[in-house]
């Protein structure tokens, strides 16, 4: 299982579910849309700090970005 991309598919469905763009959680968060863009497409390897923050802006638990879906 690839982290990266785990987190990425989350963060989307998580942030999406809450009715949030890309530009909304920025300005949450301080994270730049690009940034926010390579998290979701699994190109970035977030710290722990990075995913407590960023569940912070979308208003959901940190242990929700990491939690294993149905994809392989």
């Amino acid at each position: 299982m690839d982290m990266r991309k785990l987190v990425g598919r989350n963060f989307a469905r998580l942030r999406r579910a809450r009715g949030l763009t890309q530009e909304e959680v920025e300005a949450r968060s301080g994270f730049s849309q690009q940034y926010l863009s390579s998290l979701e497409r699994g190109r970035r390897n977030p710290t722990v700090i990075t995913l407590y923050e960023l569940a912070q802006a979308i208003g959901v638990n940190h242990v929700e970005l990491i939690e294993p879906d149905d994809q392989v």
